[in-house]
């Protein structure tokens, strides 16, 4: 059994953590006793000895434990991650695995109650992402309980974002557990997709959008459809389906592109309803000529941390103003910001003066933000990200 260090809250501190907030910052601590090592399970008390929380200790700076146990009576072990990861697989086996649809989240970090851990699930097999130092910690525990709970034929691990870098980890991209294919072939809503797992984008597939494509089908019946940031066709495959009679694709990444194309194929769609274009959306837009009856926005995050917030504004003002320059009186726009220091109001604001500037009356048809199998914990503010909305003019 492991001896678990205790670190005592603040008073008027204490509120976050009732709520089931996840993160304890350094400041509602009364004393950070040295030695404690990232990963370290620590004990979470009040002044007056009331249990708080059990988490791991995740460094010195700004957020000092992740939280990932209100139970006073839980052990970490190995049956602790199997637990989690079943109660996690439970949920998205009643409201999002079908048989039409085989690839999810399975484990969204904070929101799953594995602070610093994502695991995406591709048919048979499973994608990880550890972004802290107090999960690496654990990294062995996680993957046995990961092969006993889901069973997959293999595990790639995906810990290759920057954001280790802070916590001085470096870049890991590796097979963990069986084998892996360079592609591996998914099912979503009905439609085939084939993934770059190892070298894709993120896990290698945007499934935070699956929400957001199926309501965009319904509205490009015999429409031309601009798909920009496009990367492997996955809006233009749902755009097809609804009837579109053009759809037009615009990426940097020629790989991205050629995976778009082999999508349009393994769906049985005519290639040649199709365009593939390798540019520079900004540049495209700058330099396009043709009017769209429905673009579909969905660029990277332009704001990366606080600091670039103002700057990030601009940029998302900037390809929306572009977009809206090549949209049809009563088109549809598809725009996205997946930000999560943008938030939800401010994007509508500036979307509100973008089209001011356009002369352009832009109504909101839906309103979308994560999807299901992205769950997101209440009082988890910092965990809200993603924001979609369908306008027409």
């Amino acid at each position: 059994m492991i001896a678990y260090r205790s670190l005592i809250l603040k008073k008027g501190k204490t509120g976050p953590v009732f709520n089931f907030h996840p993160w304890v910052f350094s400041r509602a601590i009364v004393n950070i006793p040295q030695g404690l090592t990232p990963g370290e399970p620590v004990r979470l008390f009040d002044e007056n000895k009331r249990f708080f929380g059990l988490g791991y200790f995740n460094s010195y700076s700004l957020i000092t434990v992740r939280i990932w146990s209100f139970d006073e009576n839980e052990q970490v072990n190995h049956e602790f991650f199997k637990k989690r990861i079943k109660k996690a697989y439970k949920i998205r086996k009643e409201f999002v695995e079908t048989p039409e649809t085989d690839a999810y989240r399975l484990i969204n970090g904070e929101n799953d109650l594995l602070p610093g851990l994502i695991v995406d699930k591709y048919g048979e097999y499973l994608v990880v992402q550890i972004h802290t130092k107090g999960i690496e910690a654990w990294k062995d525990h996680i993957t046995e309980a990961l092969k006993e709970v889901i069973k997959p034929k293999g595990i790639y691990e995906r810990s290759d974002m920057t954001v280790r870098e802070f916590e001085g980890l470096s870049s890991t991209n590796k097979l963990l557990y069986g084998e892996v294919p360079d592609l591996v072939q998914i099912k979503e809503n009905g439609f085939k997709f084939l993934v770059d797992i190892k070298h894709g984008q993120k896990t290698g597939f945007f499934l935070d959008q699956r929400d957001k494509r199926l309501a965009f089908m319904k509205y490009v019946k015999e429409k031309s459809v601009l798909n920009c940031f496009s990367y492997t066709g996955a809006f233009s495959i749902y755009a097809l389906a609804g009837g579109a009679h053009k759809v037009i694709n615009v990426d940097t990444s020629m790989e991205a592109l050629e995976l778009a194309r082999k999508n349009v194929l393994l769906n049985n769609f005519d290639i040649n309803r199709c365009g593939f274009i390798k540019m520079d959306v900004k540049d495209f837009l700058k330099k396009n000529s043709e009017q769209f009856d429905a673009i579909v926005l969905d660029p990277p995050a332009f704001i990366k941390d606080r600091k670039k917030i103002k700057e990030g504004k601009i940029g998302y003002k900037n390809i929306n103003e572009l977009a809206l320059k090549s949209l049809k009186e009563d088109g549809i726009l598809l725009t996205c910001s997946c930000s999560a220091h943008l938030k939800m109001e401010d994007f509508r604001n500036l979307l509100g003066e973008v089209a001011g500037k356009a002369k352009r009356h832009m109504k909101i048809l839906e309103t979308f933000t994560h999807g299901i199998d992205h769950l997101q914990a209440v009082p988890f503010l910092e965990g809200a990200y993603l924001k979609c909305f369908i306008m027409t003019a």
